[in-house]
């Protein structure tokens, strides 16, 4: 297993709004990329979302920590996907700021 990869995205919405416009963000996610991934497991505490997911015959395990003035992102790729990181860390910050975007 590799070390964590981790994305820290500042917004200004406060915590609550943030919150929504993940679980509104991960809504979609899920909708446009049915076919690449799986959802094994997602569990909410509180602001805390734990996942699991099936992508590319490995799982990917990670949580997303909703705070009052970032969004915390960390992930744990399998070995196979690690050489991934860099993208993934990419993608990760890109998607989540156009979450967590004002309209």
């Amino acid at each position: 297993m590799s070390r964590p990869l981790t994305v820290t995205i500042p917004h200004n919405l406060g915590r609550e709004f943030a919150l929504k416009r993940i679980k509104d963000g991960i809504v979609q996610l899920r909708s446009t990329y049915a076919g690449q991934f799986t959802v094994l497991e997602e569990t909410w505490t509180a602001d805390k979302l734990d996942f699991r997911i099936s992508a590319l015959k490995q799982t990917v395990s990670g949580s997303v920590d909703v705070a009052e003035t970032t969004v915390t992102v960390s992930v744990m790729l399998p070995l196979l996907l690690s050489v991934l990181a860099e993208k993934a860390k990419s993608a990760i910050q890109h998607r989540g700021q156009l979450m967590l975007e004002k309209k």
